[in-house]
């Protein structure tokens, strides 16, 4: 019997030992996820991930094209949030180098304060390190009180290096409900 019990005992260890490596793996991969986001989001350009929105925040743009127009669409959507929202203009003409605004006009249609955040997207991917947002509304949380709306605005300039082919762009947003973090 006793040998059968220092066999379990030595097979508990080894599963336990694995166990943690498993655990720590978790953990380093949760920790390594961000950066290599920002990474991948950089390579391929996908979603204007937050590091090109880091990065765009800094940028200076040439002089205006005044050789060709870009048409930018604008799009939204609203997960989870009791809010609604619409857009001042859906579809605009601009010139490349031309600092544009805009704004997405959002009703809180709860009797609650609410908070969102906005996620954006550019399509196609390419276009997303030609398209610079200088000021946003998704740099920040956005908190509405019960029945507010606001204008939430948004300064962009398309860059003048954009690929002549690349003539229109699409720019989504997401508003996601804000996940609170404990400090």
């Amino acid at each position: 019997m006793r040998t059968t019990d220092s066999t379990t005992t030595v097979k508990n260890r080894r599963l336990s030992r694995r166990l943690w490596l498993v655990v720590l793996g978790m953990f380093g991969f949760g920790y390594a996820l961000v950066p290599l986001y920002d990474v991948f989001c950089e390579w391929t350009g996908a979603g204007a991930g937050r590091a090109s929105s880091l990065i765009q925040a800094g940028t200076s743009v040439a002089a205006i094209d005044r050789e060709r127009w870009v048409t930018v669409e604008l799009t939204a959507d609203i997960v989870g949030l009791p809010w609604q929202l619409e857009r001042h203009r859906h579809k605009l003409r601009v010139r490349p180098g031309q600092a544009t605004s805009v704004a997405y006009r959002v009703r809180n249609t709860s009797q609650t304060l609410v908070t969102g955040t906005a996620v954006p997207s550019v399509v196609p991917p390419r276009a997303a390190r030609y398209f610079v947002k200088t000021a946003c509304f998704c740099f920040e949380q956005q908190t509405l009180t019960a029945n507010e709306t606001r204008d939430m605005p948004l300064t962009f300039v398309v860059d003048p290096k954009l690929p002549a082919e690349i003539k229109t762009i699409t720019l989504s947003y997401s508003f996601y409900p804000a996940i609170a973090v404990s400090s």
